[in-house]
């Protein structure tokens, strides 16, 4: 079930947010007038998980000065996120990650994302790159042995941006400050051109 272009299913949930303290009604709702990439990972203390969430952490301020608020989100309890943000790197924890772990125990909200693999209870690597307005503008979804590429977030948030802000499409592979596009057929002839 693709959300690309529909409204972000509402929730009201739990989450750790600076890396230490529980924060309860958070919701989406909180973050009006940002961008949001929201991304769900299968399981604290699992192998995969702590490099994309450390990823995400090392480029934080790449998405802060582009007015995107990043939100990790599991199954796990907020508990459970404590104690793995408490335990080191070199030991397999994300000490130093401070944006919103998001405590999905109900597992509705990874349900309403359709990233819920049900006979496991655990979610896929699901990725939402959420405008402004609150519509869904890409996302991508991994099975769980295939880590993210952050640098590909970053390159489609600056791609949204430039849309929304110039009305020019971004072609394939485009980068920010690169040759984009007029919607339309003269606008293809002259990007080939």
């Amino acid at each position: 079930m693709a959300l690309v272009g529909k409204k972000t299913p509402d929730f009201n949930g739990t989450a750790v947010v600076n890396g230490d303290k529980i924060e309860k009604n958070f919701s989406l709702s909180n973050f009006k007038g940002k961008y949001i990439l929201l991304f769900f990972y299968p399981l604290d203390f699992t192998f995969v998980c702590p490099t994309e969430l450390h990823a995400f952490q090392e480029k934080l301020n790449q998405f802060e000065i582009r007015a995107c608020q990043v939100i990790g989100a599991s199954v796990d309890s907020a508990y459970c996120h404590l104690a793995w943000l408490k335990a080191s790197v070199k030991n397999g924890g994300i000490e130093g990650v401070t944006y919103p772990l998001l405590a999905d125990t109900t597992k509705e909200i990874a349900r309403s994302f359709g990233v819920l693999k049900e006979e496991e209870g655990i979610a896929y690597r699901g990725l939402f790159l959420i405008d402004k307005n609150g519509i869904v503008r890409h996302e991508l979804i991994n099975d769980f042995p295939l880590g993210r590429n952050v640098d590909e977030a970053i390159r489609m948030l600056d791609a949204l941006i430039f849309f929304e802000e110039h009305g020019e499409v971004c072609p394939a592979n485009w980068h920010k400050g690169e040759k984009s596009m007029r919607p339309n057929a003269e606008g293809l002839k002259a990007y080939f051109a």
